[in-house]
């Protein structure tokens, strides 16, 4: 099927929707309590062209953190079809840890956990997500590549201890993010390691990060 090309208005407001979000992301990491106004200023638009959009700073939030999840479920799905598929698991694992880690999706959750009501959406991918690093995390054990006590709940404390790596510029922050990764995979890569001190995150404690501040 030919996708047609979005008409002139349609492909204008596209382009400030994607600016927007790229200003959000950017402003809100930086301070989540800064005001919608700041968004509308750093991408260059009117603050009644972003309300149009976005009728409220929570919606742009709930818009910003869907889209990072979206993104680490394709991430995720992409890697167990890689093994599904008979590549190799520690290539295969080393290979998602770093595109999630490029795609700075944890940043994310980092900053804007309890900022928002989460939606039905988000609920239903972060149980897909979940329900992905399961599969991962498995097939890892299976094929005897990572240590034996790595635990699913670990990835996403991993990718966050990644994601508060942020001083200097993109180019400088991407270097020592892959540098310290780099260490981290060190440690996982060792099947006949001793058992790490300490148990993984309970069940909860990621999720209820989530629920709204009162």
């Amino acid at each position: 099927m030919t996708t047609l090309p979005l008409s002139g208005r349609r492909a204008q407001a596209a382009r400030n929707d994607s600016v927007i979000l790229d200003a959000a992301r950017e402003v809100f990491i930086a301070d989540p309590s800064a005001p919608i106004a700041a968004v509308a200023h750093k991408a260059g638009v009117g603050i009644s062209a972003l309300y149009r959009r976005y009728p409220s700073k929570e919606e742009l939030l709930a818009k910003l953190c869907l889209d990072g999840l979206l993104l680490y479920v394709e991430l995720a799905e992409e890697a167990n079809a890689a093994l599904d598929a008979g590549a190799d698991p520690a290539e295969t694992f080393e290979t998602f840890m770093v595109r999630v880690v490029d795609a700075d999706t944890h940043s994310l959750t980092q900053k804007l956990a309890g900022t928002f009501e989460p939606t039905e959406e988000h609920t239903t991918n972060a149980i897909r997500a979940g329900e992905l690093n399961k599969r991962l995390v498995e097939s890892l054990h299976a094929a005897r590549v990572v240590r034996p006590d790595l635990e699913l709940a670990d990835l996403g404390q991993l990718f966050e201890m990644i994601a508060a790596i942020r001083f200097g510029d993109d180019e400088r922050r991407g270097q020592l993010r892959r540098r310290y990764l780099g260490l981290l995979m060190a440690g996982l890569f060792q099947p006949d390691a001793t058992p790490l001190p300490g148990p993984p995150p309970y069940a909860g404690e990621f999720a209820n990060r989530w629920a709204k501040a009162t």
